[in-house]
């Protein structure tokens, strides 16, 4: 195992800055360092170990606060001092943590003791029988309909060479339903012409997927390639599609605040950004026929339970067949009597 002023510098990155002790061995910014290190050696997702360092750390400048220096000193009854905190916690906006929110903290913290147990820094892991919030089985928040859609994509300025780049980018999403990670790793060798499809390296859970791609995306990314992307690049080796304006790919975060402000200059009155693609992706196809079996596989779910969220905002089904068959939705029939009056 590698020693924390060993470690690579992105690890230190995703911790910002050192917290509490930094010499103490048993402290939590040497541990944490040590587990966010051996996350990077079992290969796991630079967004994982992100995350993790994000919550953990979270949590570790809250019990120094409280004058708990380290891991082996938190208790069962501190952590549950701690799910009534984040209850309690009010974001910039004012509003509080989502109950999803809650529970990732708790699981990161969990898996953060579960690793110190199993190389044999604490003898017990004071998390594991905290009870997490029950998560909402919440739908997607909107879906856009086909008009909407065309009135963003419509939008960017394909004059100049970023326009033309973000009127390619969000047909990609269109088309293919992908997160904004791996639309933004996508690199121009994945980009299958003859196939028709995109090949996704390391996508979530860190899984390669092949996802088909229509006919007018990829003529925008031909566009753009041809008219656009020389103008953004500055190393000519530099291998990735979307390019930003300094020449390096571009960043996810960006390209969230780009896509709310085409939504909005739109006129579209929807809440979101590049994931209200991907919804409206899965729920447009499995309402013109698609089984819920190729939609998981075109969207990178492991669990079809993950996928079938889509079956519930689906209506075009059962807008058809509760007009077909709801007795109040058959035509009137005329009162006896009035025939051939």
């Amino acid at each position: 195992m590698m020693f924390p002023n060993e470690s690579s510098p992105h690890l230190k990155r995703f911790l910002r800055q050192p917290f509490g002790d930094e010499t103490d061995p048993r402290g939590f910014w040497r541990l944490l360092l040590e587990h966010l290190q051996n996350m990077q050696v079992r290969n796991y997702a630079a967004d994982t170990i992100r995350l993790r360092a994000l919550y953990v750390r979270a949590f570790a400048v809250w019990c120094l606060e409280r004058d708990i220096e380290q891991p082996a000193l938190v208790t069962k009854p501190l952590l549950e001092s701690f799910q009534r905190h984040l209850y309690r916690l009010r974001k910039a906006n004012g509003k509080p943590l989502s109950w999803t929110s809650q529970s990732m903290h708790l699981q990161e913290v969990n898996q953060f003791f579960r690793y110190l147990v199993k190389m044999n820094h604490l003898p017990m892991n004071p998390a594991s029988e905290i009870e997490l919030p029950k998560r909402p089985k919440s739908l997607p928040k909107a879906i856009l309909t086909e008009d909407e859609v065309e009135r963003i994509l419509a939008e960017p300025d394909t004059t100049t060479p970023r326009g033309l780049r973000d009127r390619a980018i969000f047909e990609v999403f269109y088309s293919c339903g992908v997160r904004r990670a791996e639309l933004c790793r996508l690199r121009i060798d994945q980009v299958d012409v003859e196939r028709r499809t995109i090949f996704i390296e390391r996508g979530k859970g860190q899984k390669d997927r092949y996802v088909p791609i229509g006919l007018r995306a990829l003529l925008w990314i031909a566009r753009y390639v041809e008219h656009a992307r020389d103008q953004l690049q500055l190393d000519g080796k530099e291998p990735t599609l979307f390019l930003a304006g300094d020449g390096k790919p571009i960043n996810p975060d960006t390209l969230t605040e780009y896509a709310r402000r085409y939504i909005v200059s739109a006129g579209v009155k929807k809440q979101g950004a590049c994931h209200i693609f991907r919804h409206t992706m899965a729920t447009m196809m499995l309402d013109n026929g698609a089984d819920i079996r190729f939609i998981q596989a075109i969207l990178g779910h492991e669990r079809m339970e993950t996928t079938q969220i889509y079956t519930r905002t689906s209506l075009r089904k059962l807008l058809e067949v509760h007009g077909a068959t709801h007795p109040a939705e058959k035509p009137d029939e005329q009162p006896d009597g009035e025939a051939g009056s």
